[in-house]
């Protein structure tokens, strides 16, 4: 299978698709707990088998380093043993109705979990894997079906990942466990923005959970009437490096956060906010720490920085850091470009409303700032209007707590950079970085809605 291979859905193959969705539902959305924690843990193996072909195709697709590559097939072997475990675990509970006179015929509530309907979910590119993952998982484990629709820039692991699931149920068939599941509980299709956007509208999915942009995220959401939405969007996560830190641990911290993968990270560190004190030595730190990351073929297990994914990202990025450049910043490293493959560049002096600043870079590029209380710091992280993650370096703890109960982000890092998720805990961001939370457990309980029973009974003894 090449990209080349990969057939656009039009108009007609999306509905057929999307009520295949819908009709699969009816029927798996009665699934057993069991059978779906069969299917995870099943796909969670037939990923691992199929480890070398999903990193190589990260690496031609998305250009993403072989090193990167491999973490994120562990991450979503984990997201699937994590979305199994979840699933036999996956219940309702029950509240006591008999607080209230009126309800005391009735005793006790059971509160069960329902699926919304099929699911919509659309991914990015610099996740191919993964972020698919996060969606799909988790859709198949509350018993809803889910139709991908994946980045057109790296397309080929969705569809592999369609593959595993086909021989999952294939298995699962064999063993004879007593049920089967639908082949139509989770599909993959590439369409163009016009034919995706009908599904986004139909109202027989549920749900609708994409990542990616800020600007389309929120398009989508206008459109998706009648439906659940999930979005993660960007953000120019920031760090804060306080006087009394491990200095030379943060600035190592923050050379890979920065520029790993090219800075494709929706949480890769954009703002870097040291204290004045420790300046001049943290950025001596930071640039030694830059020099020594290996730039280049992604194929090389030592690259960590590999090229962007297309060359109108690059030029997008050399733009942003030549208006900066202009309007008075200083480039203090990097800047070289070879095609597609830019540098990691380290920006100072950075005029405080320039893009590099305001906007999300998505690229190897980072901004140092100075500031001289912390107030100040937690002041400059909240004025983005993306609210994504920060990381805070320190060891005053007591400062530390002040610094969490006033920063307006969806996740902090403590003693390390934002660039970093646990693929078990809540993730997503506030302000416009987006609303609702990903990880196996928190995506569940979106993908659902609760549905409460009462059951009169008489109180009278027998």
């Amino acid at each position: 299978m090449t990209p080349k291979e990969i057939l656009w859905a039009n108009a007609d193959t999306l509905e057929q698709a999307t009520q295949a969705a819908f009709e699969a539902f009816q029927t798996y959305k009665h699934s057993s707990h069991f059978i779906r924690a069969e299917l995870l843990a099943a796909m969670a193996v037939g990923i691992s088998q199929r480890r070398h072909e999903l990193v190589q195709r990260m690496i031609t697709e998305a250009g993403k380093p072989h090193l990167l590559a491999n973490g994120e097939i562990d991450r979503a072997i984990q997201t699937f043993k994590l979305s199994a475990i979840e699933t036999l675990r996956w219940g309702g509970h029950t509240l006591p109705v008999d607080i209230d006179p009126n309800g005391r015929s009735y005793g006790e509530a059971l509160v069960r979990w329902v699926p919304r309907g099929p699911v919509l979910a659309i991914s990015p590119f610099n996740f191919p894997l993964n972020l698919g993952v996060h969606k799909v998982a988790p859709a198949l484990a509350v018993g809803a079906t889910v139709l991908l629709k994946p980045p057109p820039q790296a397309a080929g692991c969705a569809f592999i990942l369609h593959e595993i699931y086909e021989d999952a149920i294939g298995q699962i068939r064999d063993r004879e466990l007593g049920e089967t599941i639908p082949k139509a509980a989770f599909q993959v299709l590439q369409a163009s923005p016009e034919v995706i956007g009908k599904a986004v509208e139909d109202p027989r999915f549920g749900v609708l959970s994409f990542t990616g942009s800020d600007k389309v995220g929120w398009q989508l959401q206008a459109k998706a009437t009648r439906k659940k939405v999930i979005l993660e969007l960007g953000g120019n996560a920031a760090v804060i490096v306080h006087r009394d830190a491990d200095l030379q641990r943060a600035a190592a911290r923050c050379a890979y956060g920065a520029y790993a993968y090219a800075g494709q990270v929706c949480i890769s560190v954009q703002r870097i906010l040291v204290d004045q004190q420790v300046m001049k030595e943290f950025s001596a730190q930071l640039i030694g720490e830059i020099k020594k990351l290996k730039v280049g073929d992604p194929a090389d297990p030592a690259t960590l920085v590999g090229p962007m994914i297309d060359s109108n990202a690059a030029n997008r990025v050399m733009s942003w850091v030549d208006e900066a450049v202009h309007a008075g910043a200083k480039m203090i490293q990097g800047g070289e470009r070879q095609g597609n493959l830019v540098h990691p560049i380290l920006l100072t002096h950075v005029p405080l409303n320039e893009k590099v600043v305001t906007e999300e870079v998505f690229g190897p590029v980072a901004v140092l700032q100075s500031y001289d209380k912390m107030g100040e710091a937690i002041q400059e992280v909240n004025r983005s209007r993306f609210g994504l993650q920060a990381g805070v370096f320190s060891n005053d703890h007591t400062l530390i707590q002040k610094v969490i109960r006033q920063l307006d982000v969806g996740g902090i890092i403590i003693n390390d950079v934002p660039t970093y998720r646990a693929d078990v805990a809540p993730y997503g961001g506030m302000k416009e970085s987006g609303i609702g939370r990903e990880g196996p457990r928190s995506a569940m309980e979106a993908y659902c809605e609760p549905q409460t029973i009462l059951t009169s009974t008489s109180r009278e003894l027998l």
